[in-house]
Parts: C-alpha cells; sequence; structure tokens
C-alpha cells in the first residue's frame, strides 16, 4: 500500500514584533490625527461664528444708538460754542477768566465733552480723580473695523507663530503635492479644469493662512493622500513620522485658535457680546439699557449745556456758575461710584 503522504503544513506568517509596534504606533497617532482635526474644525467654528457676532452686534448698536450719539455731539458743539462766546464776549477780570477756563477744561477732562485743544495755557492745578478717566466708547461702523483689524493684527504679531521653519516646510510640502494633482494646467477636459481650479483657491487661501488642518481635509475629501501598505515597515515607518509631525502643527494650530477666540472676546466688541449673551439668559435686553444710559447721560450733558447758557445769558450769578450745576455733582459722583465698584471686583479676582 503505497504510504499516505502527510498533508503540506499550512504557512503561519507570523508578524515582525517591529512591524505590530509600528501598527500599533499609527493606530494612536490616526486617532490622535482625527481628533485633533476634529478640534480644529470646532474651534474655527467658534471663532469664525464669535467674530461675525461681533460685528453684527456693533453695526446693531451703532445703527440703534446712531440718534443719540449725534444729539449728544450736537450738545458737545453747543457746550463749545457757549464758552467760546462767554470768553470772547464777556468782560472779567483775570482771575474770573482763569477760574471759567478752569471750569471748561474740567468738564472736558472728565469726558462730559470733547476735548478741544487752543485754550491748553490753562494754568490751572486740577486735583480730580477723573483725569485718567476712559474715553467714550466709539460704536461707529468704522471705529468697529478699525479695533476688529486692530485685534487682528495684535494677535497675529503676540501669537506663537505656527510657521516655524520647519512647521512652514511641512505645509508647504502637503501644498505643493495637492497642487500637482489639482493644479487645472494639469488636465485637459475643461470641466475638470474648473472644477481643480475652484480646488486650488480653497488649497491657496489654506496654504496663505498656514490652515494645516484645511489643506489635510482638501487632501481627505479628495481622496488624494499617499498609498501605504501596511505590511511594510518603511511605509508604516514614514507614515507614522508624517503623522507625528503634522500631529505637532496642528496641535500649534489649535492652541493659536483658543488663543485667537480669548483675544476677541477681551476686545471691546467681544466684551459686549459676552455680557449681552449673559443678560438674554436673565431676560434683561442689554441693548435697551445700554439706550438708557445713553439717553442718561444726554440729560446730565443737556443740562450742563443749559446751565452755561444761564451764564451766558446772565440768568445766574459768577459765584452761582462756579459753583457749577448740581448735575455734574451727581455726574462726578457717579464715575467714583464706579471706579470703586471697579477697583473693588478687581480685589475680589
Amino acid at each position: 500500500m503505497p504510504r499516505k503522504k502527510s498533508p503540506p503544513l499550512q504557512s503561519t506568517s507570523s508578524t515582525p514584533l517591529a512591524l505590530s509596534q509600528l501598527h500599533i504606533r499609527l493606530d494612536f497617532l490616526e486617532k490622535s490625527h482625527k481628533s485633533l482635526l476634529k478640534q480644529i474644525k470646532r474651534k474655527r467654528t467658534e471663532l469664525n461664528n464669535f467674530v461675525e457676532q461681533m460685528r453684527t452686534f456693533a453695526l446693531h448698536i451703532f445703527h440703534q444708538a446712531s440718534p443719540h450719539f449725534q444729539k449728544m455731539a450736537e450738545l458737545d458743539q453747543d457746550i463749545h460754542a457757549l464758552f467760546e462766546e462767554i470768553l470772547t464776549t464777556r468782560k472779567f477780570g483775570k482771575q474770573t477768566i482763569k477760574n471759567i477756563e478752569a471750569v471748561y477744561l474740567k468738564l472736558q477732562l472728565t469726558g462730559i465733552i470733547s476735548h478741544k485743544p487752543g485754550r491748553q495755557q490753562f494754568n490751572t492745578e486740577l486735583d480730580e480723580p477723573f483725569n485718567n478717566s476712559e474715553p467714550e466708547s466709539d460704536f461707529s461702523e468704522e471705529a468697529a473695523e478699525n479695533r476688529h483689524q486692530h485685534w487682528q493684527a495684535q494677535q497675529s504679531v503676540e501669537s506663537p507663530s505656527v510657521a516655524r521653519t520647519e512647521d512652514k516646510r511641512k505645509i508647504r510640502e502637503t501644498f505643493l503635492r495637492l497642487a500637482e494633482i489639482f493644479h487645472p494646467d494639469k488636465v485637459k477636459d475643461s470641466e475638470t479644469q474648473k472644477y481643480h481650479t475652484e480646488i486650488m483657491k480653497s488649497i491657496n487661501k489654506a496654504y496663505q493662512e498656514g490652515d494645516l488642518a484645511r489643506l489635510i481635509e482638501i487632501e481627505q475629501t479628495q481622496q488624494a493622500g499617499e498609498i501605504i501598505d501596511y505590511n511594510s515597515e518603511d511605509d508604516l515607518t514614514r507614515k507614522c513620522r508624517t503623522l507625528e509631525q503634522q500631529n505637532q502643527i496642528l496641535l500649534t494650530q489649535y492652541e493659536n485658535l483658543k488663543r485667537e477666540l480669548r483675544l476677541a472676546k477681551n476686545t471691546p466688541e467681544g466684551t459686549m457680546v459676552s455680557d449681552s449673551r449673559k443678560a438674554a439668559k436673565k431676560g434683561i435686553d442689554s441693548t435697551a439699557l445700554m439706550l438708557e444710559t445713553i439717553e442718561s447721560q444726554i440729560n446730565v450733558v443737556a443740562h450742563i449745556r443749559d446751565f452755561v447758557k444761564n451764564f451766558k445769558e446772565q440768568k445766574i450769578t459768577i459765584k452761582e456758575f462756579l459753583a457749577g450745576p448740581p448735575t455734574l455733582h451727581s455726574f462726578e459722583e457717579e464715575i467714583m461710584e464706579d471706579i470703586l465698584e471697579q477697583m473693588l471686583s478687581e480685589l475680589m479676582k
């Protein structure tokens, strides 16, 4: 009887330890990579939405408060004109003129009226707590845009640069790889050229902004990534190295986005947006409240204008004029209370 041949042994290909470790490492890096891309996308959306809210809110306030600002500007001009007429047409002694000029200067220093150069020869010593008071907020469209541009320039200068030499090189490598694939000149078909042209616009924009995350998103969406042989140690090693480098750049990009958002929230517009959100949760209309505050300030300035006008028309004496209107005293008390409240809040932090 012929001898039965033993069945051939099935070859069991055991994965080398180094290859197995590379698979584990690659899996970890890919998960970190996906997580960073998601975080960047969320943070970028959050930043863009907040910046848009800032612009919208500033423009809304500007349009709502524009008539009030116009009224305030008219009152401001009236008061300057009244003082100019008083100081040029009325006959006073040197000390009286000096005292009247001191009142005029005090109104400017306290921010009740605008600063007007030309009468800076005042030899007065005003020991007032309002000399360093902040200027009134300007909610005009132009001012809002200027502040936004200043914020963008500030964060660009102060933020740790994503584009370190090595990072620039890696971003450029990704850009060139995509440009090689999607450059319109690489194809003949007109429809494909149009399609590639639109993709290249996004690629160029992302490259100019140093946005590696966006370049990677384009690469993944268009399935333009390199083909990896998962049984090749060289391919896995190269892929791991690429992911490590990209993840480091992506982490920096994410941290910069968080920082830009913090800077945005600390701008005047950003603070107003944040405060309005808090107020809305409590059922408070912050815009209406702001307009009420502006109206109350207009009333104060209107009373002061009438007070100066009465002095010009000699309806009150010099002594009464130098004592100042009661409205001004209450206004000063409010400013002092605000200053003290702000100091206490800073100490409590």
